[in-house]
């Protein structure tokens, strides 16, 4: 009976969200983003950055890639860490982490701004570590993404995130960086 009840009781109780808590700092951005992570609609990827979170490895990550009006992509855990002494802002988007690609998480969700998504190569099934945050819509990445979350504060940080030139937007000289990320319940 005991355990009939507690089967009852976690069915009736409401299931905990997983989060990240990302301070960032630099020459654009200074302050707290808050992300709802989504792991009923992508728990692979969901577990992935969770993990690598709560191992430090996105610490002093840089924001890398960073187009106007579009989004700003961070996350290279291998090449990225701007504190390493072997940094280097032309190998930082080029890696991930040590851990196996995951396989695509798909959804019906719309990116839309302030979703989060991961980032991949050509191949649907090669994400690894790299995310970005959407400045705005951009409709023609639903169903070809995984969207993992959504920031539900800062997004005046998000905004003031330094931008890249070009095309690519490759970011030039101090990126903005994530200080320290955190997993929150």
């Amino acid at each position: 009976m005991l355990k009939f009840a507690l089967a009852l009781s976690l069915l009736a109780s409401p299931a905990l969200a997983t989060g990240l808590q990302i301070e960032v700092a630099g020459e654009g951005a200074n302050g707290t983003i808050t992300i709802d992570l989504f792991d009923d609609v992508a728990p692979q990827h969901v577990a992935r950055i969770t993990e690598l979170a709560k191992a430090g490895a996105y610490d002093n990550v840089v924001f890398h890639r960073v187009i106007e009006g579009f989004m700003a992509q961070t996350g290279d855990v291998e090449f990225g860490d701007m504190t390493d002494p072997a940094f280097s802002m032309k190998m930082a988007g080029r890696g991930g982490s040590d851990l196996p690609d995951l396989p695509a998480e798909f959804s019906d969700k719309s990116f839309d701004t302030g979703m989060v998504g991961m980032a991949r190569s050509s191949n649907p099934n090669s994400a690894n570590s790299q995310f970005f945050i959407m400045f705005a819509p951009a409709p023609h990445l639903n169903g070809q993404y995984t969207i993992v979350g959504q920031v539900t504060g800062g997004m005046d940080v998000v905004a003031a995130i330094k931008r890249g030139q070009g095309r690519n937007g490759a970011v030039i000289g101090e990126p903005d960086h994530m200080a320290k990320v955190t997993v929150t319940d």
